[in-house]
């Protein structure tokens, strides 16, 4: 046709490049991992968006994203997640993130007591950055370490049932409840909107 902006549809119909494509999702979700640094917050991204992992620990520098597809309740859930850094001099990048959210997993290690007892610090930082409605789950990652587990499960369901937040324990590297913080996250928003 020598049009170099359109294509040729199967019936002869062009269609040009620019149109809109049709959406291939229902819902589209902005979703954060926040937690103190070393957690396992890129590691349960990682396992969640590629179902791989790595033992190897670099720090997130500033915020990193993935985007998957899933299904929930037969709807198409489209999460944009976006993995935040934990340390204290990426607070100002990472914060500004928090606004146009829908949810976030606030991540601790159950091995690690200071990044538990930091969880009133995240919801301090989500109380002033983020939208009143935004859905929080509470997740206590690396529950494959058990014999050097130093928070146990019930301690961080009490804090949650006190929070009135979901509570789930995950492991990255052994891919337990990855898959399910994600589903409830995007349940629990869906039953929002």
């Amino acid at each position: 046709m020598g049009c170099g902006d359109s294509k040729e549809g199967q019936q002869g119909m062009v269609i040009p490049s620019n149109a809109p494509k049709p959406k291939d999702y229902d819902f589209l979700f902005k979703l954060l991992l926040i937690g103190d640094s070393g957690v396992g917050k890129s590691c349960i991204l990682l396992r969640f968006a590629d179902n791989a992992f790595t033992d190897n620990f670099i720090s997130t520098i500033g915020v990193d994203f993935k985007i998957k597809t899933i299904e929930i309740d037969g709807k198409k859930v489209k999460m944009q997640i976006w993995d935040t850094a934990g340390q204290e001099r990426f607070q100002t990048i990472t914060t500004s993130y928090y606004r146009g959210a829908h949810g976030l997993i606030i991540v601790f290690d159950v091995t690690n007591k200071p990044s538990f007892d930091n969880i009133k610090k995240w919801l301090d930082d989500i109380e002033r950055h983020a939208a009143p409605s935004i859905v929080k789950c509470l997740v206590g990652n690396k529950c494959d370490l058990e014999s050097k587990r130093i928070i146990d499960t019930r301690t961080a369901k009490e804090l949650a049932d006190n929070l009135g937040i979901s509570y789930l324990e995950t492991s990255a590297k052994e891919s337990i409840n990855i898959n399910s913080a994600f589903e409830r996250l995007g349940s629990l928003i869906m039953k929002k909107a």
